[in-house]
């Protein structure tokens, strides 16, 4: 049995600092809007969904608790709809899409995917991690931070500053574009408080005006706790000791932003939206995931392609538009190294460096956003896939019918 996307939505992003829109709003009380739109635009009443799959990374204060289920009963869905919180750091948002299409596979019906992240207030890595925080796993592991990871990959396969910060610039005025020419009107879902007033339509993170010798003044933002303290070059080097030194490029402008952020996808087989009168837009057509080398950390878009398209029976080469998440421009830089694919059919309307990165969302927002631009540009096979905290990959292919 196949599993297919009948719609996907998301939130603007906004700034995830005490100043940005959503600040005021809980990760429930943003998770319910964006549920409640997904079941009032495809008609879904009563229970009809057989589980709501919600990505959260940061599971602490109020994203703890199965936020998922506390988000369906703050929404109008059925109280018999259960919830499950799933947590796979970064993709989590496209993990909860991918589970959702397996069981699909496994037994029909319905199911509503997506996730949420409130980085203005449950502070990114306030619920602690075991490989960061206990010394003989972290020592095992040779952990280092994410940023050190990304500079390491740029040492490790030859990206300079000025590569990192071209792609930066293009992200940016890609966005500006896509929005300018409304390519995200399908998907987005406006903040409104409880009395209606907007709060929030745009994503806020952006800066439209950046160009090189804007980012060329930024110092690079890994390089003292690279070289100085606690010296984390040296752990990563001790894992690589071909390399001499650790070049450090990333800094907050080649880096994707801190925002908030939810999206939710509608998952279903062809004979429940048959039964409720709706048409699928996109079939999936494989997903996968995969363990990698945890001190570069971020490498795994590159293998978990490899693996969905054998998955799917295809080759690099058949993919219309990938979408690759922005976690720094390193990670987008090698991919498109690995599998000398044109930057052209890389993340045509701008990334996370210049729209941000909610966590637990992210992998269903730029899920809903190949989708809309397959569809906007009139071609067939997407690819998603993001780099994973700690050592992992997703991915996902999908087909637009």
């Amino acid at each position: 049995m196949d599993a297919y996307i009948f719609d996907a939505i998301r939130s603007p992003r906004g700034k995830g600092r005490p100043d940005g829109a959503l600040h005021e709003v809980t990760s429930v009380a943003l998770s319910a809007q964006i549920l409640d739109a997904l079941a009032a635009r495809n008609g879904i009443r009563g229970p009809v969904i057989e589980d709501v799959i919600w990505g959260n990374v940061t599971q602490v204060g109020e994203q703890g608790g199965c936020l998922a289920r506390s988000a369906v009963l703050a929404s109008g869905l059925d109280q018999a709809i259960p919830g499950l919180s799933i947590n796979r750091f970064c993709a989590s948002g496209l993990e909860a899409v991918n589970l959702a299409a397996q069981q699909v596979r496994a037994t029909g019906g319905a199911f509503i995917a997506g996730g949420v992240e409130m980085m203005s207030r449950v502070p990114m890595g306030s619920d602690g991690a075991a490989i960061a925080v206990d010394p003989s796993l972290a020592m095992a592991t040779r952990f280092v931070p994410q940023g050190i990871s990304a500079d390491l990959i740029a040492t490790e396969y030859g990206f300079t500053r000025e590569m990192a910060d071209a792609l930066a610039v293009e992200s940016q005025r890609r966005a500006a574009r896509a929005w300018a020419e409304g390519r995200f009107a399908k998907s987005i879902v406006p903040v409104r408080d409880r009395n209606g007033l907007m709060i929030l339509e745009h994503d806020e993170y952006m800066r439209p005006g950046t160009d090189m010798a804007t980012l060329g003044a930024l110092k690079p933002a890994f390089q003292e706790m690279g070289e100085v303290m606690p010296g984390f070059d040296k752990v990563a080097l001790m894992k690589y000791p071909h390399l001499e030194r650790i070049t450090h490029i990333h800094h907050a402008g080649n880096s994707s932003g801190i925002v908030d952020g939810a999206a939710a996808v509608l998952v279903a087989s062809k004979d429940w939206g048959e039964a409720h009168g709706l048409k699928p837009r996109a079939r999936i057509r494989a997903v996968a995931r995969i363990g990698t080398e945890p001190t570069i950390m971020l490498t795994g878009p590159v293998p978990v392609t490899e693996r969905a398209l054998a998955a799917a029976g295809l080759g690099i080469g058949d993919i219309d538009l990938f979408e690759v998440n922005e976690a720094f421009a390193a990670v987008v830089l090698r991919f498109q190294q690995a599998f000398d694919v044109d930057p052209a059919r890389v993340n045509v309307n701008g990334g996370a460096i210049a729209m941000g990165h909610p966590l637990g969302a992210t992998g269903a927002m730029i899920l809903a956003t190949l989708l809309d631009e397959l569809e906007r540009s009139d071609k067939t096979l997407g690819l998603a896939t993001l780099c994973v905290a700690s050592g992992m990959g997703a991915a996902t292919v999908v087909e637009r019918l």
